[in-house]
């Protein structure tokens, strides 16, 4: 290789002089040789023990230390070289070229070499880049690494995605403890045959890579009976559980018999050893998506009558899990609330909460209000092209009430049918104007 006889010249900083160093021959005590990212070949990268010494502590112990390296050449066996090379570049340059191919080997390596302030470089470029398609490939590293922001931002888009996520290629590829982790999750946004229906496909390449029948009782052996109690066959409708559950023959012949008489007849006993208790239980109403049925409302305009309640029917184009309803308060008040929705088919109730309100200011989409939220204890899974009533006796003071109201809201993608209901006993909420202005769900 050419070097100019002035090249200290021609860069007047330091860093300038030092990164013209990189990967050059020139003033070059030490080799070190990795494998390209395919694996095909071995690749060299000259370096310069004094920089990378005061780069890392692990390189100044590697070549100044009491059992100093004396080697003119090391290999490297457990990285790549397009890998090494950008930690080099690092320490070198203080720049780094971070992809989605790479990252997670230069974070090892930083980690490996004890550069904490590439480790962050990578953290941060992590937790910009966590999408459906990648957090489960990036969440294992970051619970390795106890990085707790990650992990956390990880799940946080796990769960507000579940269903992209598992259909990830990176879902396939996770450990059984952390498949044990989702599995046993509250706040997934996913149907429970869906659910299945991906650990099933975990299981089946487990199968694959130990070499093994692909059949049911295999699958549960490998998936363990904690993991197999841990899915929530009860909140499956009939027909979900029928066609996709049955034949997979994960479940024994007398777990089957004793779902299908809990889906088939009412009055059965529910299976116990499955949780009836629907995925997406949020505490927050931040946490949810919102469906505003008004577009505008008036304050304190809106009088509470006794034993009369406030009453609307609504449906939901796509099955949807609710977590709670914002009601219209006063400033400075309190109100009393019984509050519960009814599948009107079956005349069963699916959730309910009472308890004693302080509303707040709430911005919806469309306007600001003093309100409330009452966030149900389980949430509960509604389901598409079915018909719902909303009830709540509610005592206190005049609260505000929404005008103008709408008969089909679309929220994320949801559309919602909102229906008036005539009840003697009604407080004359209806589709136009009165109570519920916002319902709180997820997907």
């Amino acid at each position: 290789m050419f070097i100019e006889t002035t090249w200290q010249t021609t860069r007047p900083s330091v860093t300038g002089r030092v990164t013209f160093l990189l990967n050059n021959d020139h003033l070059s005590d030490v080799k070190f040789v990795a494998t390209n990212s395919n694996g095909e070949s071995k690749q060299v990268i000259p370096a310069h023990k004094f920089i990378l010494a005061i780069g890392s502590p692990v390189f100044e112990a590697m070549f100044y230390g009491e059992l100093a390296e004396t080697k003119d050449t090391i290999e490297l066996p457990d990285c790549d070289y397009e890998s090494l090379l950008e930690l080099f570049r690092y320490i070198y340059s203080d720049e780094v070229n971070l992809s989605g191919s790479n990252v997670m080997a230069v974070l090892y390596l930083a980690k490996k070499y004890i550069v904490p302030s590439l480790a962050d470089k990578c953290m941060e470029y992590l937790n910009e880049k966590i999408n459906s398609l990648n957090a489960f490939s990036i969440l294992p590293w970051a619970q390795k690494y106890e990085e707790k922001s990650l992990v956390d931002r990880c799940w946080k888009v796990i769960e507000n995605q579940t269903e992209a996520a598992v259909e990830s290629e990176g879902f396939e590829t996770i450990g059984r403890s952390l498949l044990e982790e989702v599995v046993a999750r509250d706040n997934l946004s996913i149907k429970e045959v869906i659910l299945f229906q991906a650990v099933d496909r975990w299981a089946t390449t487990q199968c694959e890579k130990q070499g093994l029948a692909e059949e049911g009782p295999i699958k549960r052996r490998i998936l363990g009976e904690e993991m197999i109690k841990a899915l929530r066959f009860p909140v499956m409708t009939g027909e979900e559980f029928a066609v996709n559950i049955v034949d997979t023959n994960i479940l024994t012949s007398d777990e089957v018999v004793t779902l299908l008489k809990y889906f088939i007849v009412p009055t059965s006993p529910s299976p116990v050893a499955f949780s009836k208790t629907p995925r997406g239980k949020l505490t927050h109403a931040a946490d949810c998506m919102t469906s505003c049925r008004f577009p505008t409302c008036t304050p304190t305009s809106w009088n509470y009558h006794g034993e009369r309640s406030d009453l609307l029917c609504f449906s939901v184009d796509k099955t949807i899990t609710l977590h709670g309803l914002r009601l219209f308060g006063s400033e400075n008040n309190s109100y009393t609330v019984t509050l519960k929705v009814t599948d009107t088919g079956s005349r069963t109730t699916v959730v309910s909460k009472s308890g004693t309100y302080y509303p707040k200011l709430l911005h919806s989409k469309r306007f600001s209000y003093h309100g409330f939220e009452v966030m149900f204890d389980s949430a509960a899974v509604l389901k598409n092209n079915t018909s719902y009533l909303i009830e709540a006796l509610i005592s206190g003071p005049w609260s505000g009430k929404g005008d103008n109201g709408l008969g089909t809201v679309k929220a994320s993608s949801v559309t919602f049918t909102f229906s008036s209901v005539y009840r003697e006993d009604s407080n004359n909420t209806n589709v136009n104007g009165g109570q519920f202005p916002e319902i709180l769900f997820s997907h």
